[in-house]
């Protein structure tokens, strides 16, 4: 196998959950690019046609799916169409979640009265959200006996931020499973089905908008402060997660399990000085 083909993901089958989101988008067109049948799952129906229409404009293969992460029966009923159509899953990627206004301490707000609800809420779209996904679609990868599991964890997971206590929990608990599940897979099948995570910095994205941007489009105070503690002074870009994407999804990663990738710009590193 040759160095370049190492990182082919042809004629695979990926699912993306999340697909209909900011950093889903990106995922799914990268996957197509690297010669992946990509499964486009999310809620909204108009945003996963756009998905599937970008896929195929790039000469791709898309299967739009609407399911609800949290919902196993719907989960099970897309696995079902999964195989009927193209008869195999070959990765999954867990890109569904975000954080929920409810689940965020605002600064004039008392610390105890956070919303247990929301809190709850938050922890259940991103950490069940990932491990319902995983049991559905990694049953039919052990089955086969290969296939290869990303996980979304985020900065907060290595130093949790202020104000986003659900989100922190959820993405704690994301890595702690992602390692626990690494081993077990490891120790049961081989080495063959693989489980690793993807810590992205900070990316703008529907859901952390009202905490990043102001009214007129400024950067938010708590934006600018994550700008001086980025090394690189911005944003990621969507597209800047895809690498270390299909290198996780691919063969080139084939010993490697149970890790976290930070893309960040250099924030977890930066000690402010």
């Amino acid at each position: 196998m040759s160095a370049l083909s190492q990182f082919s993901l042809q004629d695979k089958v990926i699912i993306i959950t999340g697909a209909t989101g900011v950093l889903g988008a990106a995922m799914s067109l990268a996957v197509a690019e690297a010669g992946a049948k990509v499964v486009v799952m999310g809620r909204d129906a108009a945003r996963a046609e756009a998905r599937a229409a970008a896929i195929r404009a790039v000469g791709g293969e898309a299967l739009v799916l609407l399911a609800d992460v949290l919902d196993t029966a719907q989960l099970e009923a897309a696995r079902d169409r999964i195989l009927a159509t193209w008869g195999r899953i070959d990765g999954l990627v867990n890109a569904a979640g975000g954080n929920l206004p409810g689940a965020t301490v605002s600064p004039g707000q008392d610390l105890f009265d956070v919303s247990i609800a929301d809190t709850r809420h938050a922890v259940d779209l991103n950490l069940f959200g990932t491990i319902i996904p995983t049991t559905v679609f990694g049953r039919v990868m052990a089955r086969q006996g290969r296939g290869a599991i990303v996980t979304i964890s985020s900065l907060t997971a290595q130093r949790p931020l202020t104000r986003v206590l659900g989100y922190t929990l959820a993405k704690s608990s994301i890595e702690a499973y992602t390692q626990w599940m690494a081993v077990e897979l490891g120790q049961r099948y081989g080495g063959n089905l693989r489980i690793n995570a993807i810590a992205p910095g900070v990316f703008l994205t529907e859901q952390n908008r009202h905490l990043m941007l102001e009214a007129d489009g400024a950067l938010s105070a708590r934006a600018r402060k994550f700008m001086a503690n980025t090394p690189f002074q911005r944003f990621g870009e969507p597209e800047e997660l895809t690498g270390t994407l299909i290198y996780l999804l691919s063969d080139a990663s084939r010993f490697v399990t149970g890790e976290t990738v930070l893309v960040d710009g250099g924030f977890n590193a930066y000690s402010g000085v």
